[in-house]
């Protein structure tokens, strides 16, 4: 009875456990989809970009408020004695003073030559240029998920070519073995058959090393921590191939219309033409309203305080002008480096026009490379396969030397690793060339 009681307590505690175990003890396998949302979202870098929108949101909601009046408040306290003159009257008294003064004042900018038009028109050519700066710096995100998450997978897979090898490699030093009891073979070819099976050891190690490395590179991007456990999902083995009819200049202009380093560029040129008409500003007049309500108290008047605040209260409105005639050249300057600034934006634009249609046609002539090139290379790995599962056959009849038989397996190595280069490059280049035409990128 008492055995049956302990099964049942164990059998609760294990559902009740399996019932509370919080999801970050299930394993998740990430597909590239699953990086490329995380990241977006957790990046440092998208973030600071993200917080350099904001800034200038925040900057182009202060610019709107410039064409508002401001308004002050102020009071005063003050003692005087002796020879002095009242602050309240005016009158130039001999004795000892207080004085109390409370007012209100405010001034609006009615005109200061469309600076304050052309100031906000510029903010929000800036905001807009940071709204596109965030998406560029979230395409550089995407692409660097991208190329890291093929680099893992490409490690991945070399790591089990190396353990195959090195399972090959093991059976033959144990035939070597048994030949070499037998009489059959010098010893010679049974060091030669163990110094292979301790090179795909190191080499199992060096591709594990690699594989750990890309794991650090795409932790990194997605913001994990170093405890995170990082599992990516492996792509489907029949792969979309690049369409050879693509041409590479309608990919590029297809590119330079969607691209949100392109369209930065012309909003930078927009605001620098906006800053030169902020400059030109300042050949004009400034025309300001001004106004103000007061009123005070002063000890040497009779009257009580309140019928004194209800006698000295004052109002005032009034009109200013200022017409700039000479100030040292400033405004001169301010012009000439807008002017300046243009250039150098138009100059910027074209060196980013010129630097994507080098990564087009550098990306399209990979693709239309690496897709001939994996065909080339499935062939050669199939051949050194056949090849190599020959030589072993005569291996094991003795018609084969132990250095013949490592350098077909190193050879039928060398054609696999070509064989996976080629297909995670056609991968890479078919999804840049989908990027650049403004395809989803996916796997």
């Amino acid at each position: 009875m008492k055995s049956y009681i302990l099964i049942l307590v164990l059998l609760l505690a294990k559902l009740s456990f399996a019932q509370e175990t919080p999801e970050t003890f299930v394993k998740k396998v990430w597909s590239l989809e699953d990086c490329i949302s995380y990241a977006i979202e957790n990046n440092i870098t998208v973030k600071e970009a993200n917080l350099n929108k904001e800034l200038a949101e925040v900057d182009y909601n202060a610019t709107k408020s410039s064409r508002l009046p401001n308004l002050f408040g102020s009071a005063s306290q003050s003692f005087s004695s002796g020879n002095t003159i009242d602050p309240i009257t005016s009158d130039y008294v001999t004795d000892q003073i207080h004085s109390t003064n409370v007012g209100i004042n405010s001034s609006v900018t009615l005109f200061q030559g469309n600076q304050i038009t052309n100031q906000i028109k510029q903010s929000k050519l800036l905001l807009d240029q940071s709204i596109l700066q965030e998406d560029v710096e979230k395409n550089n995100i995407i692409l660097n998920i991208l190329e890291t998450y093929l680099q893992t997978l490409y490690s991945k897979e070399s790591i089990t070519i190396a353990e195959n090898n090195l399972e090959a490699s093991e059976n033959e030093v144990a035939r070597a073995k048994a030949r070499l009891d037998a009489g059959t073979i010098a010893l010679s070819d049974y060091t030669e058959a163990q110094s292979q099976a301790a090179t795909n050891r190191y080499n199992i190690i060096a591709a594990k090393n690699d594989y750990q490395q890309y794991i650090i590179i795409l932790k990194q991007l997605l913001e994990l921590t170093p405890a995170d456990d990082l599992e990516i999902e492996r792509i489907s083995e029949d792969m979309d191939v690049v369409n050879l009819e693509l041409d590479k200049l309608d990919i590029y202009n297809k590119a330079l219309g969607i691209l949100p380093e392109i369209k930065a560029s012309d909003v930078s040129i927009a605001a620098t033409e906006k800053e030169l008409d902020i400059a030109k500003g300042g050949y004009l007049p400034t025309l300001t309203l001004s106004g103000s309500l007061g009123s005070g108290y002063t000890s040497i008047n009779d009257n009580t305080f309140s019928d004194q605040f209800d006698v000295n209260f004052n109002q005032q409105l009034g009109l200013s002008l200022s017409i700039p005639i000479f100030n040292r050249n400033q405004t001169k300057a301010a012009v000439q480096t807008a002017t300046i600034n243009i250039e150098k934006a138009q100059i910027q634009k074209q060196s980013t026009e010129k630097d994507l249609y080098k990564r087009v046609e550098t990306a399209y002539q990979n693709a239309i490379s690496a897709q001939e090139q994996v065909i080339a290379a499935a062939a050669s790995k199939d051949a050194a396969e056949q090849s190599y599962e020959l030589a072993q056959k005569k291996y094991e009849l003795g018609a084969l030397s132990t250095t013949d038989l490592v350098i077909s397996q190193n050879t039928y190595t060398n054609t696999q690793q070509n064989y996976l280069q080629s297909k995670y490059l056609n991968v890479l280049y078919h999804q840049l060339l989908q990027y650049y035409q403004g395809n989803e990128i996916k796997l």
